[in-house]
């Protein structure tokens, strides 16, 4: 079993920047990973996903602000987000799936969560 425990979130302005990293430990294999969102009263939805290849997808919502990428070495995953909005405001989770391709979206490994708030 994998364990994921995400770091980075906080407080930040408008058009702020952010860096959320997950870091992966026990029984890493190649996976599909993700990063999902909640914010209080709303639906999780999925922010950005990388195949083991290095193939990204990215909702509407945050494409051309937020980029998804990994570091193998460190088993590390990344969300940078810049130019933050209000509505970014949620808990972040990073995910792991068990499949390689993200398309069959079986995400069963969670984190606890990191926290982010978009506030002036």
């Amino acid at each position: 079993e994998v364990r994921l425990v995400e770091s980075g979130g906080g407080s930040v302005q408008p058009g702020g920047s952010l860096r959320l990293s997950c870091a992966a430990s026990g029984h890493i294999v190649p996976a599909c990973m993700g990063w999902f969102r909640q914010a209080p009263g709303k639906e999780r939805e999925e922010v950005a996903t990388i195949t083991p290849g290095g193939d990204t997808n990215y909702a509407d919502s945050v494409k051309g602000r937020f980029t998804i990428s990994k570091d193998n070495a460190k088993n590390t995953l990344y969300l940078q987000m810049n130019n933050l909005k209000p509505e970014d405001t949620a808990m972040y989770y990073c995910a792991q799936s068990i499949f390689q391709l993200c398309r069959e979206r079986r995400f069963t490994s969670w984190g606890q969560g990191t926290q982010v708030l978009v506030s002036s």
